[in-house]
């Protein structure tokens, strides 16, 4: 019988910690030591974003601390400011820390999707997962904030702290203003809080949830679209409501390795999502044991809300960006893994002038890279890496 397929981001960290004595290593097959490191020591970031002042923003998912999510600012030399510090993080249902994911920087306003957190707990067999009996750590948990600061407050902030209270306030609907020594101020809203979790019974559990677990996002016009790695889909929010709806769904496919490893079906888990002429640019990462050639990169129709494949045959692609010049648009494509199965194997960076040609390389050895971020004044591509560095391309 189908069981559901893993799909959070976090569930591919444990199980590539149980499978690197198997397949071998990145550092193995990349033995020389890196000559581009931008920062390091950073908190497992999953996503990073260019500011007006040239600043890079990078979502910190956090350690196994309570509460250790945080926002960065890294200065044009690589040098580590807090923004915010304190932001809902907690250990997930496969013990990997789970908090802010996806950030998308627009004017003064910084988006944050904050992950699942400790909402969910293992169920009795592997792909099942249970409604966490204890009190959930943070109200908002699978949720959106907005977060909105002066350019003087990022050139001069020693960084602020959100506390349990503050998430109380957040999810109640109230804005939060923080203030810090050097008299700036920061004004948090919950700008859409989507369920932690859906009903999803099974026939051999009937108590099994599926997780909402808000990863990518991006806004065009007054919309906020957010992909979701756990419900297979993005959704459309109204930033002038917070209402949302979904806009379209990713159904699984056939596991050419069922028997092997891994399920019957291998879900979609949208992760990095851009925007291009009224469209949608959506990575879908795909499901245990991550095979080559299942991930591809999904171009979606905003107004039709239709999709079809645009870059195919990929392993585990987690990130996209779309080089536009005069109408004549390339494709930088991040892929977690390059090889094999799961993603012991060195991560890089791929340009399609074509989407149906073959690509060329811009970067490989990359050491499970989760999110990158292109500084088109300088030509600089800062990518970042789930270990907690970041790495800067010119």
């Amino acid at each position: 019988m189908h069981q559901q397929i893993i799909t959070s981001i976090s569930r591919f960290i444990t199980l590539l910690v149980a499978l690197l004595f198997l397949t071998g290593s990145v550092s193995a097959q990349c033995p020389e030591p890196p000559t581009d490191t931008f920062a390091t020591s950073l908190r497992a970031p999953l996503s990073s974003a260019l500011t007006n002042q040239g600043n890079i923003l990078i979502s910190e998912t956090g350690t196994t601390t309570l509460r250790s999510g945080r926002i960065s600012i890294l200065d044009q030399l690589g040098n580590r400011r807090t923004l915010l510090d304190g932001i809902p993080s907690a250990i997930n249902d496969v013990n990997e820390p789970a908090g802010p994911a996806g950030i998308f920087m627009r004017g003064r306003t910084l988006y944050v999707a904050i992950g699942t957190g400790d909402a969910g707990r293992p169920g009795p067999a592997q792909g099942t997962t249970m409604v966490n009996p204890n009190p959930v750590s943070s109200p908002i948990f699978s949720s959106v904030l907005g977060i909105q600061f002066s350019a003087n407050t990022e050139d001069t902030t020693s960084g602020f702290t959100l506390t349990p209270a503050d998430d109380q306030s957040l999810a109640n609907g109230e804005t939060v203003v923080l203030s810090d020594t050097a008299g700036g101020t920061l004004r948090i809203r919950l700008i859409v809080d989507f369920p932690n979790y859906v009903s999803n019974p099974l026939p051999t559990f009937a108590q099994n949830i599926q997780l909402s677990n808000p990863y990518g996002l991006v806004a065009v016009d007054d919309a906020l679209y957010v992909t979701d790695g756990g419900r297979n889909r993005v959704w459309q929010v109204d930033l002038l409501t917070g209402s949302f709806s979904t806009l379209v769904t990713f159904a699984p496919i056939a596991n050419p390795f069922f028997g092997i490893a891994g399920g019957p079906f291998l879900d979609a888990v949208p992760t990095g999502i851009t925007a291009l002429n009224n469209k949608l640019l959506v990575t879908l990462f795909r499901g245990v044991p991550f095979p080559p050639g299942a991930s591809t990169v999904q171009e979606i129709d905003i107004a039709s809300a239709t999709q079809s494949v645009l870059i195919g045959n990929r392993k585990t692609a987690i990130d996209v960006i779309p080089l536009d010049e005069d109408g004549d648009v390339d494709y930088l494509v991040l892929q977690h893994a390059s090889a094999g199965l799961f993603f012991a194997s060195p991560g890089l960076v791929l340009r399609f002038e074509d989407p149906a040609a073959s690509p060329t390389t811009v970067k490989g050895c990359l050491v499970r890279p989760t999110s990158m971020t292109l500084n088109k004044k300088t030509g600089t591509l800062y990518i970042t890496e789930y270990g907690g560095r970041v790495v800067a391309i010119q």
